[in-house]
């Protein structure tokens, strides 16, 4: 094979796209990379000027690398961007050479184009995989599966306090105190038989000796084979999160224990004033009776002095029982006994008080006999019934209904008052929950809900509520 043929196997062999062109630019010969590089067959690129792969704001390029060539200078390993025929950027490194015909004159000019888009991309892709760790506040670290360090970040050094070169090359148990070294195998374990260690939360010693809380993800690293050749390892600083864990710890138990001491005060207080209470109340009951007949005004005084000394009873029977629902001593007293007997007993004396409300009842269950405490479901119906009649002011008439239904035994209370918006309805049985805009005028604590409420749960059942502004709620119970 003479020279001239070798030459052209070389060029038809070659992997780097081979192109000659003139000095005004038109492309005279086209290997088979260049057709693979840059898409064009032979037929459509030779005969064309070589600016139709060079981007429209680099066409200045073509300017001065012509300008190069004419004055017999070549231009080596020159990194630019390249368009293929399908519109798509490629990175290309160039080296252009004059070419020269018999007598020496520069007719031309022979360029080697080869792709490296892949590099760049991959030199990009490295670029920010190093940002990502150099300025990560993790320690990011490498090691071999021997345990050998072999890289380090900034973020390593701050936490453990070691250099890079203080740590590159010594093994992964200098940061181990020794009484956790055997994690160290069983995470190498892990990592030879490819997986993942995630999130795993230990302690780890720094340089100055102290102990540090850390959770670290370790990650088997392979090479280009799929072997796996090592370890990265993650690890975040976990003390502070450690230390506030302990001290929400340390705030709830004292809390628990604050409010141990609350409901113990509120139940010893709450027992200590039912007896001066219930003493006081017999006093003005039986003084109240004396003045029947006598001076009015002395009548109304003592009248608004039972009235007075009977909420506060109601609120102290209140508040111990909420001692005891918090402390889980609310007792229970079954018997059997008929409910609508209870309801029109409830019914009748609330009815001795309250004079504006008529209080309907429609007794379709006479003959309903249920076992449950009749004491706490008097509470109950009396709570509900005296709410309905506070919160409808401007109306005349409540309405009490029993059924059966699904097997359970259901009460209704229904007003025909204010109403109460659908953001509070799961609300309102909590303890202390009042409706502001709805209470300003209306005395209470927001107390007497959440009894009921642990009333009927105590019996197994439920309560809820169906409402509509401007007209009304129904509270049901059922058991």
């Amino acid at each position: 094979m003479n020279n001239e043929a070798l030459l052209m196997a070389l060029i038809e062999s070659s992997n780097d796209a081979i192109i000659s062109k003139t000095l005004d630019s038109i492309i005279t010969s086209w290997n088979p990379a260049a057709e693979k590089i840059f898409g064009y067959t032979s037929q459509e690129a030779v005969g064309r000027s070589i600016t139709m792969l060079i981007p429209p704001e680099m066409q200045d390029e073509e300017v001065h690398i012509i300008s190069q060539i004419k004055s017999g200078v070549s231009i080596p390993h020159y990194e630019t961007v390249r368009v293929r025929k399908d519109g798509t950027r490629i990175w290309v490194a160039i080296t252009v050479s004059p070419i020269r015909d018999a007598s020496g004159q520069i007719t031309g000019a022979s360029k080697i184009a080869r792709d490296i888009t892949a590099l760049i991309e991959s030199e990009r892709t490295n670029t920010i995989h190093t940002a990502i760790v150099n300025s990560s506040d993790d320690a990011i670290i490498s090691k071999t599966l021997d345990g050998t360090i072999t890289s380090w970040n900034p973020g390593a050094q701050r936490i453990f306090g070691y250099s890079p070169d203080e740590a590159i090359g010594k093994h992964i148990t200098l940061l181990i105190p020794d009484e956790r070294l055997s994690e160290e195998d069983t995470i190498i374990s892990k990592i030879k038989n490819g997986q993942r260690v995630e999130h795993f939360e230990t302690i780890r010693r720094a340089k100055a000796g102290d102990e540090i809380h850390v959770s670290i993800t370790v990650s088997p690293v392979k090479d280009k084979k799929g072997e796996i050749i090592g370890a990265s390892k993650i690890a975040r600083n976990i003390s502070e999160q450690i230390a506030l864990q302990k001290q929400l710890k340390e705030y709830t138990r004292m809390l628990e224990v604050s409010n141990s001491h609350k409901d113990q005060f509120i139940s010893m207080a709450s027992h200590e004033l039912k007896t001066p209470i219930t003493s006081i109340m017999a006093s003005l009951q039986f003084l109240n009776r004396k003045l029947d007949g006598a001076d009015s005004g002395n009548k109304k005084l003592t009248e608004k002095a039972v009235a007075g000394i009977t909420k506060l009873n109601k609120l102290v029977g209140d508040m111990l029982d909420i001692a005891k629902i918090e402390t889980g001593n609310l007792q229970f007293n079954f018997s059997t006994f008929s409910l609508n007997e209870l309801l029109h007993e409830v019914i009748d004396n609330i009815g001795l008080t309250n004079t504006k409300h008529q209080i309907f009842y429609d007794d379709s269950l006479v003959d309903a006999h249920i076992t449950a405490d009749r004491l706490r479901l008097e509470q109950v119906f009396i709570n509900l019934i005296t709410n309905a009649i506070k919160y409808s002011p401007e109306a005349d008439k409540i309405v009490v209904n029993s059924y059966a239904a699904d097997g359970k035994t259901v009460v209704s209370v229904q007003d025909f008052g204010m109403g109460i918006p659908a953001e509070h309805h799961n609300k309102l049985f909590s303890r202390f929950y009042r409706i502001e805009e709805q209470s300003q005028n209306i005395s209470g604590l927001g107390i007497g809900l959440f009894i009921t409420k642990q009333i009927i749960v105590g019996h197994n059942g439920n309560i809820w509520l169906q409402s509509e502004l401007g007209k009304g709620s129904t509270f049901y119970v059922s058991f």
